[in-house]
């Protein structure tokens, strides 16, 4: 496999998480994918292969004192920016997920949060922060009878 070709892979891998994420957040299937570890896996995977093709001893000085020249002369190489975006891939994706459990666990809306998230992924979570200091402050109760009502139906769907 090219690194075009894992390049291109990783970025329609994420694609059905997100989907789930954002469109069936509360379906008992979108909280079984997203239970698991394994997406999370494989995408450390591929970067894990990817840095380890990409590390010469020049990028390993420039990374260990970093300037922005040089980190820029390291992303020039193509496998250094694959690598570099999978990276993103994988820590935005993370974070997306953590965001959707809170809002499963809090009742607190997340599509805008993980819509951001997933174009620009630390403008995701800072509008999940704000979203959740908006509705601790000027919404209280609705989401202690919100949180009530997630517990309620995660405990229906498990047969509990």
């Amino acid at each position: 496999m090219t690194i075009s070709q894992l390049f291109n892979f990783a970025n329609l891998f994420v694609l059905p998480f997100w989907t789930l994420m954002i469109l069936l957040p509360n379906w008992k299937v979108t909280r079984q994918i997203m239970s698991s570890y394994l997406p999370f896996v494989l995408l450390a995977g591929a970067y894990l292969y990817l840095f380890i093709n990409s590390i010469t001893p020049e990028n390993a000085q420039a990374l260990s004192n970093p300037q922005l020249a040089d980190i820029a002369r390291f992303f020039a190489d193509e496998t250094a920016a694959a690598t570099g975006w999978i990276h993103f891939l994988v820590m935005d994706l993370f974070v997306g997920r953590w965001i959707y459990w809170e809002g499963q666990k809090t009742g607190i809306w997340t599509i805008h949060s993980l819509a951001l998230c997933l174009f620009a992924g630390p403008l995701g979570l800072l509008s999940h922060i704000l979203t959740g200091w908006i509705a601790k402050t000027f919404f209280p109760k609705f989401q202690e009878n919100e949180a009530v009502t997630v517990e309620e139906k995660a405990a229906s769907s498990s047969g509990t």
